[in-house]
């Protein structure tokens, strides 16, 4: 905040010192009265005044001697901190009547309330400055809203990733003193290595998952893409999800449409699709089956879509909204005694925005979920091998 302010007070300076300057020039020395913004007299205002504040991109308003609005951008009326040829937030008003009476700059931070229903308040950094030597008094506002949604998501990353190190690591640590203990038992020695284990590998997914995270999530462009074979995704992904659902005696099938092909990172979409995968196994019953299909998404369409679905416990609705966000868990007791890291379905959100496609989920508790990747087909137009099904391929019998 500290830099944005700085930032705010330089632009000021600015156009303070530029107006300053027109002022001298022209000599005003005569301030004539305003009845309202769109009929404001042009000699108000030294000339060149309008076009200087027109470029501003944060809110700008010039005040007269009498609180008036002489001038104000499109911004600061769209934020309704103007209102014909009136300043509408009380602070700023203030401000201005003590920068007014007293010539020093001002800077400060408010809230101002939406003007329109359901509209949330908006957050500004602001900067009162006195312009020219007739009262006239310029106001800055900048937007600070959406800096301060990522500043408080950044705030809340930091504090997640931190509780989830220390689960691990604190496990380890009462682990490796239990074993120090226990030295002339082997069999619970044995007993707590396989716990220790466990954690380690629970703190080595978290770690893998923060680093994919991050190297998606940047919004920069894939490094080396290329045609990618959903068949082959769709083959890798299960592969490596084969252990897991054997334990459970959970039968992986594959079906759809095959030939398929989108522009891509195979990797990363592979990733993302054992995630899926992953997600639709644990909250998935014994003795079930979770499915992967790909088809073309419609009729002459330029999107293909790989969908997962399951027979698990499904998600609440009131949650679906939530469920690809950081570290966000429907149940928080369940998610962690299945060893999940919380950011499984961030990262596929942030592939399906890599490759400018999407993630959607249907979902009903008691009767499972189907998750759905839609992705920009290679060549723009998804086109199917004629005449083929692909063979289930089981993980289990």
């Amino acid at each position: 905040m500290s830099e944005l302010m700085a930032s705010l007070a330089v632009l000021a300076g600015f156009v303070v010192g530029a107006l300053a300057v027109m002022v001298v020039r022209q000599g005003m020395v005569q301030q004539r009265p305003v009845a309202s913004l769109d009929g404001v007299d042009p000699g108000a205002l030294p000339p060149g005044v309008a076009s200087v504040l027109a470029v501003l991109p944060s809110s700008a308003v010039v005040l007269d001697r009498q609180d008036r609005v002489l001038r104000a951008s499109s911004a600061a009326r769209a934020f309704g901190l103007v209102k014909g040829d009136r300043l509408m937030a009380a602070e700023l008003l203030a401000l201005a009547r003590k920068v007014r009476r007293d010539g020093e700059i001002r800077e400060s931070e408010i809230e101002v309330i939406g003007h329109r229903f359901g509209q949330e308040a908006t957050s500004f950094a602001v900067r009162v400055a006195p312009l020219g030597s007739y009262g006239q008094v310029l106001v800055l506002a900048e937007d600070q809203t959406e800096h301060r949604r990522v500043e408080a998501v950044r705030r809340d990353f930091v504090a997640n990733v931190s509780h989830e190190l220390k689960t691990p690591v604190g496990a380890l640590s009462l682990l490796a003193e239990t074993i120090q203990d226990a030295a002339d038992d082997p069999e619970a020695v044995t007993r707590f290595a396989g716990r220790m284990q466990h954690e380690a590998a629970r703190l080595t997914y978290l770690v893998q998952d923060l680093i994919t995270l991050s190297r998606i999530q940047g919004a920069e462009p894939i490094p080396t893409p290329g045609p990618v074979p959903i068949d082959e995704v769709v083959h890798d992904a299960i592969d490596r999800c084969n252990t897991t659902a054997a334990a459970k005696d959970i039968t992986l099938v594959a079906g759809g449409a095959e030939g398929l092909q989108i522009w891509g990172d195979d990797e990363l979409l592979i990733t993302a699709l054992r995630n899926l995968i992953d997600n639709a196994v644990a909250y998935s019953p014994e003795h079930t089956r979770v499915v992967v299909s790909a088809r073309v998404a419609g009729p002459h369409s330029d999107s293909v879509e790989i969908s997962v679905s399951d027979q698990g416990i499904g998600i609440p609705e009131s949650a679906q909204e939530r469920i690809f966000e950081r570290f966000f868990r429907v149940d928080a007791a369940r998610s962690r005694a299945t060893g999940g890291t919380g950011l499984g379905l961030a990262i596929v959100k942030h592939v399906a925005a890599a490759h400018n496609g999407a993630v959607t989920v249907w979902s009903k508790e008691g009767s499972g979920s189907t998750f759905t990747l839609r992705l920009p087909a290679f060549g723009g137009m998804a086109v199917a091998t004629p005449g083929t099904t692909k063979i289930p391929l089981e993980a289990a019998q």
